[in-house]
């Protein structure tokens, strides 16, 4: 069975965590999946950085309230609370950064 592990990133400093946490799984375990899924503050920190590489997806909620635009390359979900919802029915397991 595959490890699959969603890491929620609501502030920039969660963020980099979540960052150094995927960093950290993939290292200990290649075949693991994760995300990071980023709302709140962390999406424009993210946008900021320029690292929109998977595995980070951003909340299409928050870009919308924030008034922010993704670049085409972005990963987003229309809503951080359904992607998370869905990925725990799915059993996936959750850690928030």
């Amino acid at each position: 069975m595959v490890l699959r592990l969603l890491i929620h990133a609501p502030t920039p400093a969660a963020l980099a965590r979540a960052r150094s946490n995927a960093r950290n799984l993939l290292r200990a375990d290649p075949t693991a999946e994760v995300e990071i899924v980023a709302n709140a503050g962390a999406v424009p920190a993210a946008l900021d950085s320029g690292e929109l590489e998977p595995p980070l997806l951003l909340c299409g909620n928050t870009l919308a309230a924030q008034d922010l635009t993704a670049p085409q390359s972005a990963r987003i979900v229309p809503a951080a609370v359904l992607h998370i919802a869905t990925r725990q029915h799915d059993g996936w397991a959750y850690m928030r950064a």
